[in-house]
């Protein structure tokens, strides 16, 4: 039982590093908000990885500013968390076939 509680914790940790360095690698490239079409597309793509990192730093943010309730946060630490297991077990399964 233990075994399988860390697989999914290095999992979830696998993925929300990936997402961290994929968001900010992102905003080191590109300045602003997307203006033309094609950087709106590769915005959302972006945001495929970067998602659990942008959405659990935006929810910290809010938090802070006591401008959401702690339900809304931990819904939103709870999605980041699942995402990031998603992410996660992609990149292991990666790198593992590799």
């Amino acid at each position: 039982m233990l075994h399988h509680l860390m697989i999914i914790m290095f999992a979830v940790t696998a993925g929300f590093t990936a997402s961290g360095i994929t968001a900010n690698l992102y905003r080191l490239v590109v300045a602003g908000k997307p203006q033309t079409k094609g950087g709106k597309t590769a915005y959302f793509a972006v945001m495929v990885l970067a998602g659990p990192s942008v959405l659990f730093e935006n929810a910290a943010k809010k938090a802070r500013e006591k401008s959401c309730s702690k339900i809304a946060f931990g819904l939103a630490a709870a999605v980041a968390g699942y995402w990031s297991f998603a992410i996660g077990v992609f990149v292991l399964s990666i790198s593992l076939a590799l």
